[in-house]
């Protein structure tokens, strides 16, 4: 029963540290809120095509940052503690879980945020930072090749299951990544509608975009 409990209170921390949005940031420089344009989120995509490629980027640093700080934090403190590799995996992937699931649902925001993707990476670089990158590096070659973020987060997934099943150990680590990859589905099922139809924003038309104010 500690256990839960603590498990539990790790996560509504984590769900805390998640509702620290990026796009508050950008809002509070450019003037502009961006859950009222674009495609209406608050992630780093919807700063870019809104405000311009250096405000998402702004944007995306402050939510892989935050993704990265939670559980590397985490495991800063378990480390000082004497527990078993299955249950700090746990932890970690519930951390990182967590701040996922506060930057897509927080709750000043009627729990309708953004998409999760710039957490993800910043959990994953936390978790793994050799695969953190690779993922990194993958999204960023697969959107620019196919000219779609959103198929490059699907790839960004792929290596986040490869996390959950080689460096960590235990059952929860690949549960908890099916779960978060089928959220990913979920919320950018308007996107995946978009490209069959032809009317997604392409990654190219983004980086054309000037910045709304200067940054």
């Amino acid at each position: 029963m500690t256990v839960f409990i603590w498990i539990v209170l790790l996560f509504i921390v984590s769900y805390g540290i998640g509702c620290c949005h990026g796009s508050l940031a950008a809002q509070r420089l450019s003037g502009v809120n961006i859950k009222t344009s674009g495609v209406k989120n608050a992630g780093a995509s919807n700063a870019a095509i809104v405000l311009g490629w250096k405000y998402g980027l702004l944007v995306a640093i402050i939510d892989i940052f935050k993704g990265f700080a939670a559980v590397a934090g985490l495991a800063f403190l378990l480390s000082l503690g004497d527990f078993s590799p299955e249950l700090t995996w746990a932890m970690l992937f519930i951390a990182g879980a967590g701040v996922i699931f506060g930057h897509n649902f927080p709750f000043f925001m009627k729990f309708n945020g953004g998409k999760g993707t710039a957490s993800v990476i910043g959990v994953m670089l936390a978790l793994d930072w050799k695969l953190g990158l690779l993922g990194l590096l993958l999204l960023i070659a697969v959107s620019l090749t196919t000219n779609y973020l959103v198929i490059g987060v699907l790839v960004l997934y792929t290596t986040f299951f490869v996390i959950a099943l080689v460096p960590a150990n235990g059952f929860w680590p690949l549960l908890i990544s099916i779960l978060l990859f089928a959220m990913a589905i979920w919320k950018h099922r308007e996107n995946i509608i978009r490209i069959k139809n032809g009317t997604e924003t392409k990654v190219a038309t983004v980086f054309k975009k000037k910045s709304s104010t200067p940054i």
